[in-house]
């Protein structure tokens, strides 16, 4: 189901990345299999979350992740993986940890939405 963003959104999302590393739902599914040490980062808002995530993964919204990835993720060169619904937050959020100096920073295109799309499995609340 796409969404329609705004121009200006798409514009800023285009800005970060441009300066972004990405990579596919697939990519971060082969890297769990064969057992590479990252961190999956779900940058949607709270209720998305509760939802139903991807297995595992720590939930810091973009609304705070800023204020709070350094308690929870203290190194800096840490793999992190960030994903949203679709690939745009996730796109913002990573830019803005490479200006806090983390340098291993990669945005999962097609988020929660392409993972579920792919058949992968999810966890949803109890």
């Amino acid at each position: 189901m796409a969404k329609n963003h705004s121009k200006l959104f798409l514009d800023i999302v285009d800005d970060a990345k441009s300066r972004v590393l990405e990579c596919t739902v697939q990519d971060v599914k082969k890297r769990r299999e064969q057992g590479e040490e990252f961190h999956l980062i779900d940058v949607r808002e709270d209720h998305e979350f509760h939802l139903g995530r991807i297995p595992g993964a720590l939930h810091l919204g973009k609304g705070i992740i800023e204020r709070d990835v350094e308690s929870k993720i203290p190194d800096s060169t840490a793999l992190l993986i960030l994903y949203c619904g679709g690939g745009f937050r996730s796109a913002l959020a990573a830019d803005n940890l490479q200006k806090m100096g983390y340098t291993q920073v990669i945005s999962m295109d097609g988020g929660f939405s392409g993972w579920k799309a792919a058949g992968y499995e999810i966890e949803t609340p109890e």
